[in-house]
């Protein structure tokens, strides 16, 4: 069957039909991240609290999660095409529902609608991609699927704050309207058929568990900030999401048909692939998250302004993405994953120098070697592992994959955000046992102010917002020295990666302790 999609795909441009799948993965990811800039001017337009307005972020994040577990299944039951055309339909015609809300809930239920969609194209197109582009040009054909992967993150909050401040915000879910009219089109024309497999009966129980597993860990990573790490709903969020991840292993291991098959951990590519690439998705996701936050909160940027500074990383990185492809197809995995991970290191390293100060050129600079490093390591490291995958299971191994990737993205933003928190509140005490009348820096200041008069109440809140500026950039540099531990720590699973023949044999298909 595989066979039969793959010659299927020869007879016509094997970059065709890629483009068909990139359309589908860019507007699915661009929509993860362009809401996001939209949320302030919402609250003002639907009359309601930041705190409520956030669930529009917070409800499609957690619908992704629970319906990705079953993309494998649906695939093998549909046929990949189908399920993909079917993806796009109902993404789009959630948009459309999402650009007409006139109130806060229709917009959330809208959201999710969206997420049932946008959460099946990621595995789906993944799933293809490895079934149907010829071994040998494999490397170039992730690298640039991973371009899609990389930009839409950064051309999201660009694009969002451009149709935010000028257009209307509705536009943000308008834009996906022609896009997904103009990718099922293209998808229905240029994609082979898929033959539709067997997968035996749904795996409910299996489903149920993952479900509530994947939605309460989501759920206390998202809200974890704002309700307390250590609130009691917090907790029965672990304890429930654990419980829950328990029952899922059990019923997986003792099913005979289980809806995501752990077996794909037996090839080490795969397991390699994925410890190494999750250290470089806290990064990716943890660059993303905090240096916006930095560039508005602290420096006082616009949301346009923002994204026109991530922009060039993210532009460095889509350049990079076939490069790194073509390394891969001539050399193997392993050289652009070090010289990759070298990179993104001396990225971050150079990251910890940021300060108050610090111009615009020299940040974009600095992100721009952080994005030819994440280009260079990210796609042949999961190619490498994905390829080690039988064809019968490269749809399950993909939903694994996207499992992973989505919570080791929440988990690792949500530990640096307390990580973060901690920081400020230890530099924010540091700077004022600076500033005590004892020390001559702290005397200066009691003077002045004592000579202020009726101006020291204004003085002391700027002095107040300074304090907080320098804590905040202080901690965000010691993230950014974390990090380049952690892309460093990520190093030893590389070691294990392989590269599959043309043919498709190789020692990395070879399960573990065979």
């Amino acid at each position: 069957m595989a066979e039969a999609v793959g010659d299927s795909a020869a007879g016509r441009s094997w970059g065709v039909v890629l483009l068909a799948l990139i359309v589908g993965a860019f507007m699915a990811l661009l929509d993860s991240s362009i809401v996001n800039v939209a949320i302030p001017t919402m609250e003002r337009a639907f009359g309601v609290s930041i705190t409520q307005v956030e669930w529009v972020v917070t409800i499609y994040l957690l619908a992704l999660g629970v319906v990705v577990p079953a993309s494998g299944w649906l695939g093998d039951r549909l046929g990949f095409k189908r399920l993909y055309l079917l993806s796009l339909l109902v993404f789009t015609i959630g948009s459309g529902l999402c650009a007409l809300s006139w109130s806060l809930p229709v917009l959330i239920a809208a959201r999710v609608l969206q997420a049932l969609g946008g959460g099946m194209i990621m595995p789906t197109t993944m799933a293809m991609v490895y079934r149907i582009i010829p071994r040998q040009h494999l490397g170039v054909a992730t690298g640039f699927f991973g371009t899609a992967i990389l930009l839409a993150p950064a051309v999201g909050p660009t694009l969002g704050g451009y149709l935010v401040e000028y257009v209307n915000w509705r536009w943000i879910f308008t834009v996906n309207l022609p896009v997904g009219v103009l990718g099922m089109m293209l998808a229905a024309s240029v994609l082979p058929e898929f033959a539709v497999t067997d997968p035996g009966p749904f795996d409910l129980w299996g489903f149920v568990a993952s479900a509530v597993a994947l939605f309460a860990l989501l759920l206390a990573l998202s809200q974890g900030q704002a309700w307390g790490w250590q609130s009691p709903l917090i907790n029965g969020l672990w304890y429930v999401s654990g419980v829950a991840f328990l029952a899922f292993l059990w019923i997986e291991l003792t099913v005979s048909r289980p809806l995501l098959d752990l077996g794909v951990f037996r090839y080490g590519s795969f397991t390699a692939s994925m410890f190494y690439v999750v250290g470089l998705n806290i990064a990716l996701f943890a660059g993303a998250f905090f240096i916006p936050i930095f560039l508005q909160m602290v420096r006082g940027m616009g949301a346009l302004q923002t994204g026109l500074i991530l922009m060039p990383g993210a532009l460095a990185s889509g350049v990079m993405m076939p490069v790194a492809g073509k390394l891969y197809d001539r050399v193997g995995p392993l050289p652009p994953v070090l010289a990759g991970t070298v990179v993104l290191v001396w990225g971050n390293a150079l990251m910890r120098h940021l300060g108050l100060t610090t111009g615009s050129e020299t940040i974009v600079a600095w992100m721009v070697v952080r994005g030819l490093g994440m280009g260079l390591a990210m796609m042949p490291a999961t190619t490498a592992g994905m390829s080690a995958i039988p064809q019968h299971l490269v749809g399950r191994a993909s939903a694994v994959n996207n499992i992973i990737m989505r919570v080791a993205g929440s988990f690792g933003i949500a530990v640096l955000t307390v990580l973060l928190n901690r920081g400020i509140a230890t530099q924010t005490a540091a700077i004022a046992i600076g500033l005590r009348p004892q020390t001559p820096a702290g005397a200066a200041l009691h003077q002045l102010m004592a000579g202020a008069g009726p101006a020291a109440a204004a003085m002391l809140g700027r002095l107040g917002g300074m304090v907080g500026a320098v804590a905040f950039t202080r901690s965000v540099d010691n993230l950014f020295v974390l990090l380049s531990l952690i892309a460093a720590a990520s190093l030893p699973p590389a070691l294990l990666l392989r590269k599959v023949h043309q043919d498709g044999a190789a020692a990395a298909h070879t399960p573990v302790g065979e």
